[in-house]
């Protein structure tokens, strides 16, 4: 057996040189995107045959690493995150093709009243969180930006808000898997992980609702509603404390997103919003009449759908049901294959295949939606076909974004850029949030990006001396705001709203809001580590 390939950490022998070179593919997809306008899917494929020449010819990885690198991107992109995204969509796409969709609109008319903000803040905050905490993956955006449209908003605001709503809940999202992803790759303990994510992500938890009727309605608009924007986010964000310090990561999301959706219709109840002036530009894309109220029945089956996803998730997780008939499988001739230079150990390419993985618990949650609201197998095959088509593009893009984030972290490309970070000393807090942006910008998720820099947050908090548990939860709390931006996830968003080929219009829109949230989380985790020190498990 031949001995592992070593990562070069400085393959031009200059720190700086080498960082700027490893930077490339990221900076490429970013200005063709984002500056220049193109598609998801050209700019990923760019950046990464970008990729794959700097890892032949400027890191020197032999060739068969850098072809099975980039196939187990692909591989993990088709399943589980494409499988989550598609099951997902597709129970979104039953709701439509079967009228339910349009009761929850009418519902969330009802209830968050014809004010812009209120609608944002109840169904891209409040709404998405919940399938953030159940499915995660892209399943938030997706939905919660076709029912803006639904209510009236514009498609490209309403993908852009979608994005900026889904931050706060990504920590923990997917029952928890980001941090019990960091848990595994660091060592760390779980309980202390959880608990630190806890007192960090709460912040923006908090912050969130306002800085979206912001976004929406402006500073008239936040004036009107500020009351609103308080009690969703003090709701959401206390529950998302409590549980994630008292109980653990799994259901964090889940229970304040429905605390907080219960707080705020109740809080709409007793404070009626003020109303919107008629001519208000905010409002000129819903000018729809005045619908009758839902009758309970009608509530019942409009919200049938998304509690089935809820609870069968949930479920799911409680009965352990995610690692039963599982496959781990090696990765040919890249497991193990490659030494890692930074920790002097080969560097694992273990695939785990889970049949049961929370794709199928949604699968199975659109199953018995269908089943209880009497549906024809006729159109619940209608609308898996039609998810299908509108999934082919923006797959493409997913797997390609992916298969450039696994080999720029195998190849280590991933290694040479954060470790140049870490030079930077007792500064690094500062950009400890940052890293974690650029990893999920990379990959599109969090659990990725704890396993791309988690590690490398550990050994550089050992090298300066400060709590590896702060900087591991601040690379998950910084990717947050990454996934914001991440091709993959605007790739998801602009097609179910028909924007297809407007993902750089949209990268350009929510590139600077995701900076700004990413310095918040960096801002507050240098504060804890010299000054709030206390707030350290």
């Amino acid at each position: 057996m031949n001995p592992p390939w070593p990562q070069p950490l400085d393959p031009l022998h200059s720190v700086a040189l080498s960082a700027l070179a490893a930077a490339l593919p990221l900076v490429l997809v970013l200005i063709l995107m984002g500056g220049l306008r193109k598609s998801g899917l050209f700019a990923s494929v760019c950046g990464l045959a970008t990729a794959i020449l700097l890892a032949l010819f400027l890191w020197q990885m032999p060739a068969i690493l850098v072809l099975w690198s980039a196939i187990y991107g692909v591989i993990y992109a088709l399943w589980p995150i494409l499988w989550i995204v598609f099951t997902a969509l597709w129970l979104y796409n039953l709701t439509q093709d079967t009228g339910k969709f349009d009761l929850f609109r009418r519902w969330m008319q009802q209830h968050a009243s014809a004010d812009p903000g209120i609608q944002v803040v109840l169904v891209a905050f409040c709404f998405g969180a919940l399938l953030e905490g159940t499915a995660g993956f892209g399943a938030p955006v997706a939905v919660t930006a076709c029912l803006l449209v639904g209510l009236g908003h514009p498609a490209r605001r309403s993908v852009l808000v979608a994005l900026i709503a889904n931050t706060a809940p990504v920590a923990f999202g997917a029952l928890g898997i980001p941090i019990i992803a960091l848990a595994g790759v660091t060592g760390l303990d779980l309980g202390k992980l959880s608990a630190m994510a806890g007192r960090q992500v709460p912040v923006l938890s908090l912050l969130l609702p306002a800085y979206l009727i912001l976004v929406v309605s402006g500073g008239k608009g936040l004036r009107r509603n500020w009351p609103v924007a308080l009690a969703t986010g003090l709701s959401f964000a206390l529950t998302q404390f409590l549980v994630s310090n008292f109980w653990g990561p799994y259901i964090a999301d889940v229970l304040a997103a429905s605390i907080s959706i219960l707080a705020t219709v109740t809080f709409l109840k007793i404070w009626p919003p003020q109303a919107v002036e008629a001519n208000s530009p905010e409002l000129a894309s819903q000018a729809a009449p005045p619908e009758t109220p839902l009758t309970s029945k009608e509530s019942l089956a409009a919200w049938l759908p998304w509690v089935m996803l809820s609870v069968v998730v949930v479920l799911w997780s409680w009965f352990r049901l995610l690692p039963l008939a599982q496959t781990i499988l090696p990765i040919p001739n890249l497991h193990k294959g490659v030494l890692i230079t930074l920790y002097q150990k080969p560097y694992a390419a273990l695939y785990t295949f889970q049949p049961l993985g929370p794709g199928t618990a949604v699968l199975v949650a659109a199953i018995l939606t269908a089943l209880c609201l009497r549906v024809s197998a006729k159109i619940f095959f209608v609308s898996g076909v039609k998810t299908f088509r509108q999934l082919r593009i923006p797959g493409l893009t997913v797997m390609t974004i992916v298969a450039l984030a696994y080999l720029y972290n195998y190849s280590g490309m991933a290694y040479t850029l954060g470790a140049t970070f870490a030079r930077v000393g007792p500064a690094f807090p500062l950009l400890s949030g940052f890293l974690g942006w650029i990893a999920c910008f990379l990959s599109g998720s969090d659990t990725a990006s704890n396993l791309l820099f988690g590690n490398l947050q550990v050994a550089a908090a050992h090298q300066l001396g400060l709590s590896p548990v702060l900087l591991a939860v601040t690379n998950s709390s910084g990717a947050v705001a990454g996934k914001m931006v991440s091709p993959q996830n605007i790739a998801v968003g602009v097609t179910t709203v028909g924007l297809i080929g407007h993902e750089g219009k949209v990268l350009r829109s929510a590139f600077w809001h995701s900076i700004l949230l990413a310095a918040v989380v960096s801002l507050l985790a240098f504060a804890q580590a010299y000054w709030l020190t206390w707030m350290i498990p």
